[in-house]
């Protein structure tokens, strides 16, 4: 316990800053004169007299008769987090700088988003609306993700009731859990999964109910997915279009599962981020579109994989009035609010026309058809994807040509430090055992140079590996 009435008293020379456990400023060569206050409170065993101080040495004190200080505690952290591995994203990300490659791991586009979105939000740092903006979003942003929700899905949404903002579509994820999650409730999840997921739910208390997807055509495990449902399930958190399955769920697997929470009694919290990024006709539907479900989900937007601004990090959530509150009061534990001058230029963003918004997977497909068909051609097994930034790929046939036989970990190191090019392993997005350990993901949400470049240097390093191959043979 720090002692409350210490006071700072000067000797010697004017000397280094300092201050005492009370938050007095003190400086190098002073000494502090109890008055007062018993001697066991502080910890004292002597007198207190000066002790010379010098910065950064742990083993030095400003007083003697004060414990000495160390250079870390000894008390655990938490232990989840302390469990918790460096992202694979990162660590990938790292080694594409450390080897010069083209990084089509991680999912962020290398082009920036519509200019007058951008100039929206770049005029409105200069119209003196710069102090914290409502908890619950500029009324601008809030209107216009009503207004998106009506146009696209025909859901009717009261503004001020039912949306919510968000730095970003993790916060608004992790403000939906809690919202609705209490310790010991069970939460399903399917995998693969995006990596927050679950150490979101083990914080929060809550117990995972993994669902395992199996590639190549990824369809719901009806059996299974009944079967994680119980009497203690609160909630079940998904993703579609589906990181990094690429996956679009269809009406009727989104009926399955209506028909799952509604007879638990349960909420969805529903990553919906890539909601505009679908190919081939494929359309995105809401599972809150469906009937009864209304009042039972959370929705989640981004505008950072809407209009490639995935640095500004706003999010938003759209939910029944009976559920806002308690997002409400989680996002004002997290970050409170959003930067305004983002905020505004999203929601010239969200009024852009229905041309802009099909032009976006078209043009996105594009990409797609590009890197799918590079891929297949050096003999990759390529699998379908309906919607988001992803392609997952078997390595497989590939590997076999070359005579590689180590995991998806060892291929995108590989990928990375020879053909200097960065795919994430797929077995990033399971945490259940026996994850298929033969696929890699590629993000397609790059220009087209890029693109080709990646794909001219997958080529050269195919052609090179073959041919050491023949030299060993030979």
């Amino acid at each position: 316990m720090f002692c409350t009435r210490l006071r700072p008293r000067a000797i010697g020379r004017r000397g280094r800053n300092l201050r005492c456990g009370c938050g007095f400023r003190l400086r190098h060569g002073q000494f502090a004169r109890h008055r007062g206050t018993r001697r066991e409170q502080i910890g004292a065993p002597g007198p207190l007299v000066p002790s010379r101080f010098v910065p950064n040495n742990p083993e030095t004190t400003l007083f003697r008769g004060f414990p000495p200080m160390t250079t870390a505690p000894a008390r655990p952290q938490n232990h989840l987090l302390s469990a918790t591995g460096t992202t694979i994203f990162t660590v990938m990300s790292a080694l594409a700088v450390e080897h010069g490659a083209i990084n089509l791991g991680q999912g962020f586009p290398d082009y920036d988003g519509p200019e007058d979105v951008i100039r929206a939000a770049a005029d409105a740092l200069f119209d003196g609306r710069n102090q914290y903006p409502p908890l619950t979003g500029v009324p601008a942003l809030r209107n216009a993700v009503a207004a998106h929700n009506k146009r696209f899905y025909g859901i009717e949404v009261d503004p001020n009731r039912e949306v919510v903002v968000t730095s970003g579509a993790t916060e608004a994820i992790t403000a939906c859990l809690m919202a609705v999650l209490n310790p010991g409730d069970e939460c399903v999840l399917i995998e693969p999964l995006y990596d927050t997921y679950l150490p979101v739910v083990k914080l929060l208390g809550a117990v995972p109910k993994l669902v395992r997807l199996t590639p190549p055509r990824w369809e719901l495990p009806r059996a299974e997915l009944a079967a994680a449902f119980g009497p203690k399930t609160k909630a079940i958190l998904f993703n579609t279009p589906m990181n990094p399955t690429g996956k679009v769920f269809t009406a009727a697997e989104l009926a399955f599962l209506a028909e799952l929470i509604q007879r638990h009694d349960c909420y969805a919290v529903c990553d919906e981020v890539y909601e505009h990024l679908t190919f081939d006709g494929w359309k995105h539907i809401p599972l809150m579109s469906l009937p009864g479900m209304r009042a039972r989900c959370m929705r989640i937007g981004s505008a950072g994989k809407t209009f490639s601004l995935t640095g500004w990090k706003v999010g938003y959530i759209t939910c029944d009035a009976s559920l806002q509150p308690n997002v409400a009061k989680a996002h004002q534990n997290l970050t409170f609010t959003t930067p305004p001058n983002l905020q505004r230029g999203v929601a010239v963003g969200l009024a852009k026309d229905d041309a802009w918004f099909a032009s976006v997977g078209t043009e996105l497909q594009a990409k797609r058809d590009l890197l799918a068909e590079g891929l297949a051609r050096l003999g990759f097994g390529v699998l379908p994807t309906m919607g988001s930034y992803f392609i997952t790929a078997d390595f497989r046939p590939l590997a076999a040509a070359l005579g590689f036989t180590g995991d998806d970990v060892a291929f995108c190191r590989a990928l990375t430090a020879e053909a200097k090019v960065t795919a994430i392993p797929v077995t990033a997005f399971y945490a259940g055992a026996d994850a298929p350990n033969h696929y890699a993901r590629f993000a397609f949400c790059k220009g087209e140079a890029v693109l080709r470049e990646a794909l001219a240097r997958l080529e050269a390093w195919v052609t090179a590996r073959k041919a050491q191959g023949r030299q060993a043979v030979g």
